[in-house]
């Protein structure tokens, strides 16, 4: 008999497709899904660097799972790499949210940053940015800027309550900083935090219960989607 593989093994091997159940009024089941598309964003920042296209690329099994498209993605104006994805959802049965106005719903789009990536076509940004968090100084970065601009776009065209927000590392870092100044701004999004690049977590030091609101630190993703795959098989 072979040997049994590990959620967190069949995940990165093969996408979320193990998990057989998806309850989006289940807020750990939004986590998982929070990390599959921070992982996409991860993926396709590789499939780019290595060109791997069409049926070889790997990253789109981890959006299209739980009926996601690719919408856009944010380039670095540094090393022209991709920083982050901007998901746009495809609602299967419309009919099954729109009947029940206070169920949680999927979120018309989520943005998702990765974090550092060693490889060399990134390692360079990276770690620059890296330091950056290291010096509170990530904030006066272009990548902020690009972020900004385009959560203020989503939201403008559909509203806070339909956008999700979503970061690993360094895109934690991103994310935060993103998250905290759309709430300030009046529009807290529903956010989702893996690994910031952080001694520990700031959200307790965020002044204000609107900019708190709806940000959620995670471990690693792996962790989450462990998590998940034993709750999702019901």
């Amino acid at each position: 008999m072979g040997r049994k593989f590990s959620a967190a093994e069949l995940f990165s091997v093969s996408g979320p497709s193990h998990l057989t159940a998806v309850d989006w009024t289940n807020v750990h089941h939004r986590r998982a899904i929070a990390a599959s598309l921070v992982e996409a964003a991860y993926r396709i920042e590789r499939d780019r660097q290595e060109n791997r296209q069409g049926p070889e690329a790997q990253a789109s099994p981890y959006w299209e799972f739980f009926h996601f498209k690719l919408n856009h993605v944010l380039i670095d104006n540094v090393d022209n790499s991709i920083f982050g994805v901007i998901y746009e959802y495809n609602f299967p049965n419309p009919h099954l949210f729109h009947n029940n106005h206070n169920q949680l719903k999927p979120p018309k789009y989520a943005v998702a940053f990765r974090g550092t990536l060693t490889q060399p076509d990134t390692r360079s940004r990276d770690l620059k940015l890296d330091f950056q968090c290291i010096c509170n100084t990530i904030h006066e970065s272009s990548r902020v800027l690009l972020a900004m601009q385009a959560m203020q776009s989503l939201v403008s065209s559909c509203g806070a309550k339909n956008v999700w927000l979503a970061g690993h590392s360094l895109g934690s870092a991103i994310g935060l900083l993103v998250g905290k100044n759309m709430a300030k701004m009046g529009f807290p999004l529903e956010t989702y935090l893996f690994n910031p690049p952080f001694i520990s977590a700031p959200i307790g030091s965020i002044k204000g219960e609107r900019v708190r609101h709806g940000i959620r630190i995670a471990g690693s993703i792996m962790k989450v989607i462990s998590g998940i795959s034993s709750t999702g098989r019901r």
